[in-house]
């Protein structure tokens, strides 16, 4: 990003007479991180995003780029979609950041969740697998990532026996039960099979 900034303000014919600035925060992958720098950027906490002597006036925010996660850019975008204050991600996919109103200001370079969950409703059915189960992370992510396979998977005929979830901050036994699923699951398959 400072490459590309930096090209475009030292070029007469990119941008003439206009000098874009920047400020690079980490939002440490954390939700409540993200909600902060959001915060900090729309409340104008920082006084300039980058000096130059030629600058005579504060700096105020134009766009936010990122953040890299879907349940990250969607705290983000809740945050400044009502101030219309763009927000462009890099590589937050999740389909539901497409929904215009509930993010008006949201745009991506990269295709939302829908295409991944088409392909793979396809490669399973390709597989011959009418029957499946499920584990998805439980986040905004992942739930409506998975929502999306659902959704796709019933276009193409495939029974999802299950769809389970879990986060990496629940407690073990969330882990187990899951696990617990999975293992019913396999040995119905397995009995199934030997009959």
């Amino acid at each position: 990003m400072i490459f590309a900034i930096e090209e475009i303000n030292n070029s007469p014919e990119l941008l003439p007479g206009i000098t874009l600035g920047y400020q690079i925060y980490d939002s440490c992958a954390s939700v409540p991180g993200t909600i902060k720098v959001a915060f900090q950027l729309t409340n104008g906490l920082d006084v300039v995003f980058h000096p130059s002597d030629n600058c005579s006036q504060s700096g105020m925010v134009l766009a936010i780029i990122g953040d890299s996660g879907s349940t990250l850019s969607i705290s983000i975008s809740r945050l400044v979609g009502p101030f219309n204050i763009p927000q462009v991600s890099y590589y937050s996919t999740c389909e539901c950041l497409s929904d215009k109103q509930q993010y008006p200001s949201f745009f991506r370079t990269i295709p939302s969740d829908r295409f991944q969950a088409d392909a793979l409703a396809k490669l399973v059915k390709h597989f011959g697998w009418t029957w499946i189960g499920a584990v998805r992370s439980d986040s905004d992510y992942g739930n409506n990532g998975m929502a999306s396979f659902l959704d796709a998977a019933r276009k193409e005929g495939i029974c999802v026996e299950y769809s389970e979830s879990f986060y990496r901050a629940h407690p073990r036994s969330r882990v187990r039960r899951v696990a617990d699923v999975i293992r019913r699951f396999l040995h119905y398959i397995n009995k199934l099979d030997t009959n």
